[in-house]
């Protein structure tokens, strides 16, 4: 009995690794859009997966798709409950505090550019209707799918691929004006 115990301990390990890789892009991509620090995203992301780990028999759904809701409802509260642990009371604007990781320093001179630069597109990006704002979240953070933002916000592939196509001729219009 104790060998198969020590299979099925291996087996959901297993399968608990694939949905780590298929999902914690996503949820370190929500977090970091939140918090202010990349550490801060990393670790509320392994705070994610070991809350989902250890209650993971308590998981009543079936396929990726539910444990992609479970999980990111894992990740809401988690972070929900970091904000209140850590007395922050708002969550700032992440786009324009982000600076690269780099091996070397950069230069100051290449810190403010690129500041001017993340700050343009965070700029250009909130100039955007609400639908599209979403697309680009759903699209670039998120790493959905057309197929899969179309059933998000109930519009066909086809139509995603469109208004995907007009959002980013919108954005270069904009920044061609900054």
């Amino acid at each position: 009995m104790k060998t198969n115990e020590k299979n099925e301990d291996r087996v959901t390990v297993d399968a608990f690794s694939r949905l780590y890789e298929e999902f914690a892009p996503r949820v370190f991509g929500y977090l970091i859009r939140r918090t202010p620090t990349v550490l801060d995203a990393e670790e509320l992301t392994s705070t994610v997966f070991l809350r989902a780990f250890t209650a993971l028999a308590n998981f009543r759904g079936r396929g990726s798709d539910a444990f992609g809701g479970w999980i990111m409802t894992i990740a809401h509260n988690s972070l929900v409950n970091w904000y209140r642990d850590t007395g922050r009371a708002t969550t700032p604007e992440l786009l324009k505090d982000y600076v690269d990781t780099l091996d070397d320093v950069p230069s100051p001179e290449h810190l403010v550019e690129h500041s001017e630069q993340i700050q343009n597109l965070w700029r250009a990006v909130s100039s955007l209707s609400d639908d599209r704002q979403e697309l680009i979240t759903l699209k670039y953070v998120d790493g959905l799918t057309n197929k899969k933002i179309g059933e998000k916000l109930g519009k066909s592939e086809g139509a995603i691929k469109q208004m995907h196509r007009r959002t980013l001729i919108a954005l270069e219009a904009i920044l061609g004006s900054y």
